[in-house]
């Protein structure tokens, strides 16, 4: 028989445990893929992760559901960089001993075509606008443009010595592209594909990220130690700020307006403002950092470590370290699933993807023996409106877009359980809907047709 006080200690434990959730995150499994993993990418419309193997020419294909291995597909030489085509459900792989991008079903994960395109392709992005993908030739010193719809090549754009990362500003259409070797960045017309300028910044520039809140583009120069700020209107410099050593990858926080860089040779990430383009604060994190990502739905970053193997996850505001989790060998590149709020990270060296599970997100019942309880969603897809059958009151709704741009919050605490939303004024695409009811947040998918 369990007396009064052995009852309350443990009912103590169960309350301590389940306040401890809030905001805990642990290595939920460890996938076993192809040799030297060095890419992931998330397919939003079919819940589904794609890996690039450097070392075995092919890609896994990950359900992002059980985290099982669906199949696994046979690309170029060397695959290097992956980007997702939300229009058309399409993977583009960059494979750069050979030269040429294959293009992968989403559905069906069948390889539709291999595009040739210029010599040691290292970096794509696609263009949402205009349905484009932009593949940056390291060898050739140009960047090719496909044309996301027919898989053709529209043109080739003559940039700087060896171009090695680009980035999309949705805003203003345009492409920028890092040339490490000149030491500057081209600005591409995402309309005409042609030159607009090009920017001097820092040594050997490689990663870029874009500030959605104020249209700026940031530059983290690896040969120089800082990050060059490009205003998204102008094209021009708006400052140079130090960071730490050999700046290797940047991410930026939408809720609160920062710029985080990670810098490999003094295993730190800066924290900078988005405002006013200040350093905020600097954060110790593992043994040679290469890659951010940041998860909107709870405010965090996560930076992987590759000398120690490890992954550090930061409060997004706080700037303060959460905790820090074991993976595999050599983490490299990330991945975030949304609707099961999983982090993906490669494991260069263990030939495996480590997956990152957060409480927050995850629906009532899935991990945790509680009573599980049941939103849906109707219609969808929709073009007009939805509503959200609910058993208990939806508190506050928010829409975020596969990017992970918050696009829209709705306080819901003046209406009954079934509520209607309009989205008559929203484009087309996949959205996430981060609902709150019973203290549980719950994410769920929604299709916008127009």
């Amino acid at each position: 028989m369990v007396c009064k006080q052995q009852y309350i200690l443990i009912s103590t434990m169960i309350l301590l445990c389940l306040q401890s959730l809030v905001s805990a995150q642990w290595l939920e499994t460890t996938i076993t893929v192809g040799d030297s993993p060095n890419a992931l990418v998330y397919n939003s419309t079919n819940n589904k992760v794609y890996c690039a193997n450097w070392g075995s020419d092919d890609v896994t294909v990950i359900d992002g559901v059980t985290n099982s291995v669906i199949t696994t597909i046979t690309v170029g030489d060397d695959p290097l960089t992956l980007v997702y085509n939300s229009t058309n459900n399409k993977v583009y792989c960059a494979n750069v001993s050979s030269g040429n991008v294959t293009v992968i079903d989403g559905a069906t994960n069948s390889v539709l075509i291999t595009i040739t395109v210029g010599s040691y392709p290292h970096a794509l992005v696609y263009n949402s606008t205009d349905n484009k993908v932009y593949c940056a030739n390291g060898g050739t010193g140009n960047v090719t443009v496909i044309d996301g719809a027919t898989n053709s090549v529209i043109t080739t754009v003559t940039v700087g010595d060896d171009p090695w990362a680009l980035l999309y500003n949705p805003t203003d259409n345009k492409v920028y592209c890092a040339n490490r070797g000149s030491d500057d960045v081209t600005v591409i017309d995402g309309v005409t594909n042609s030159v607009i300028t090009t920017i001097t910044v820092g040594d050997e520039p490689l990663p870029l990220v874009y500030n959605s809140t104020d249209n700026k583009v940031y530059c983290a120069n690896g040969g120089s130690d800082n990050v060059t700020v490009i205003d998204g209107v102008t094209n021009s410099v708006i400052t140079t700020i130090t960071v730490g050593d050999d700046p290797r990858t940047l991410v930026y926080n939408t809720t609160n307006n920062k710029v985080y860089c990670a810098n490999g040779g003094s295993d730190d990430v800066t924290v900078i403002d988005g405002v006013i383009d200040s350093v905020i604060t600097t954060i110790t994190v593992g043994d040679t950092p290469g890659a951010l990502v940041y998860n909107s739905i709870n405010n965090k970053v996560y930076c992987a470590n590759g000398g120690s193997d490890d992954v550090t996850v930061i409060d997004g505001a706080s700037n303060s370290v959460i905790t820090t989790i074991t993976v595999g060998s050599w983490p490299r590149a990330f991945a975030w699933n949304p609707v099961q709020n999983r982090t993906y990270v490669v494991n260069y060296n263990g030939a495996s993807v480590s997956v990152i599970r957060d409480v927050t997100g995850i629906e009532v019942g899935q991990k945790h023996n509680v009573t599980r309880l049941i939103l849906s969603i109707s219609p969808n897809p929709t073009k007009t409106f939805f509503t959200i059958d609910s058993p208990t009151p939806v508190r506050l709704i928010r829409i975020y877009d596969v990017f992970g741009n918050l696009v829209r919050t709705e306080d819901m605490t003046q209406y009954e359980n079934r509520t209607t939303i309009s989205v008559r004024t929203m484009s087309a695409g996949i959205y996430f809907l981060q609902v709150n009811a019973a203290n549980t947040e719950f994410i769920k998918k929604l299709i916008v047709t127009k």
